[in-house]
């Protein structure tokens, strides 16, 4: 079978953010809380912790909720903007490795730069109660996407501190393959 001229067209840009569930856990910790602070209203104690939690689950977490939204890594062909607090765009041409590294229990995707700059991507991510089961292949597809728009001339820098005679052991080496 043959493909049609618009199946085989690569998409413009590839978009990856937290998926429903990894927002939406951000507020369970929250449910416990509420619930013993209801049953000791009930039980006769003060209001104002219950007021107080009540404003939580109103304002605070829908604030959470619309905040996180955008956190994530958008890929283009000339660079990777990355999403967090601030917008932050990543030249092709400036990366030099691309990593799963693991911090407390989560693995998340790590961008390393040619000037030494590490960034740890807040999506995709995945771990125990923030479940992504996209997280390798959406791994492998940032890693495809910078080897095929990193271009021509692209070429490898020395990590930081090789130029001047640094260790280059693979705790002090940023561009190690994790061991």
């Amino acid at each position: 079978m043959e493909q049609s001229q618009v199946e085989a067209m690569p998409p413009e840009r590839i978009r990856y953010r937290l998926t429903h569930l990894q927002r939406l856990l951000s507020v369970l910790p929250a449910i416990p809380a509420t619930a013993f602070q209801v049953l000791f209203w009930l039980d006769g104690g003060p209001s104002a912790p219950l007021f107080g939690s009540l404003v939580m689950w109103g304002v605070l977490w829908p604030v959470m909720l619309i905040i996180s939204r955008p956190f994530g890594i958008t890929l283009t062909p000339s660079a990777a903007i990355v999403h967090n607090l601030r917008r932050r765009t990543v030249p092709w041409l400036n990366v030099q490795a691309i990593q799963i590294e693991s911090l407390f229990g989560s693995r998340t995707v790590v961008i390393y730069e040619a000037g030494g700059r590490r960034t740890r991507l807040r999506a995709p991510i995945t771990g125990f109660l923030s479940w992504d089961r996209d997280f390798e292949e959406k791994f492998h597809t940032i890693g495809r996407w910078w080897l095929e728009h990193r271009g021509p001339d692209w070429a490898p820098v020395p990590p930081p501190g090789a130029q001047w005679g640094g260790s280059l052991a693979s705790d002090g080496n940023p561009y190690a393959p994790p061991a």
